[in-house]
């Protein structure tokens, strides 16, 4: 019996590149759909900008109608003028998912890099080569903004189809776990 196909949207965000990619799950294996990037960086205003954003995750998700949406966490950068900028990118990104009805999943770079290669220190690259692997594409994006998108979007089907994913959602601590676990207590 066929499974009920899965679309993840993946995100990078940013102000003056947000990178996107969408993947198809059947049967527990990923086929690549749609890879992109948007360059909101060429309007000066940077509310119409997050205005940009905020429609095309919207378009994106209207298109595709994803059952699930990933978004990379903004890493510690030492510029808080760009880390207040890429956090108000992801805020209207995550807006946009949940003014669809969509849960939002978040992922570290570095969590990111570890799901596709299996290195979380791997560069750009590397992970865009993993990624060719994996959903067998050719054609190498102009930005990497696009496969780290795209990445991101992987990593989430990397961690909802593994047993590890499926442990993590278990129990939130040992008092609830032990409740729902009596039989395992001595």
């Amino acid at each position: 019996m066929q499974k009920p196909a899965r679309i993840i949207l993946g995100i990078d965000p940013g102000t003056v590149i947000m990178g996107y990619g969408i993947i198809i799950i059947t049967n527990n294996k990923a086929c690549l759909l749609e890879l992109g990037v948007l360059k909101p960086g060429k309007i000066k205003d940077n509310y119409k900008r997050l205005q940009l954003i905020f429609n095309t995750v919207s378009g994106l998700i209207t298109k595709y109608q994803p059952t699930d949406f990933a978004i990379e966490a903004p890493f510690f950068g030492k510029n808080v003028q760009s880390m207040l900028k890429l956090g108000r990118a992801q805020g209207v990104a995550i807006a946009a998912a949940m003014r669809h009805g969509l849960e939002v999943t978040e992922y570290s770079p570095k969590k990111v890099k570890q799901s596709v290669t299996g290195n979380g220190n791997a560069g750009k690259e590397q992970v865009m080569k993993m990624l060719q692997t994996l959903l067998s594409f050719k054609e190498s994006p102009k930005h990497f903004d696009a496969t780290d998108a795209l990445a991101v979007a992987m990593c989430h089907h990397l961690q909802n189809g593994s047993a590890i994913g499926k442990i993590s959602k278990g129990a939130k601590g040992w008092d609830e776990f032990i409740k729902k676990n009596p039989g395992r207590v001595r």
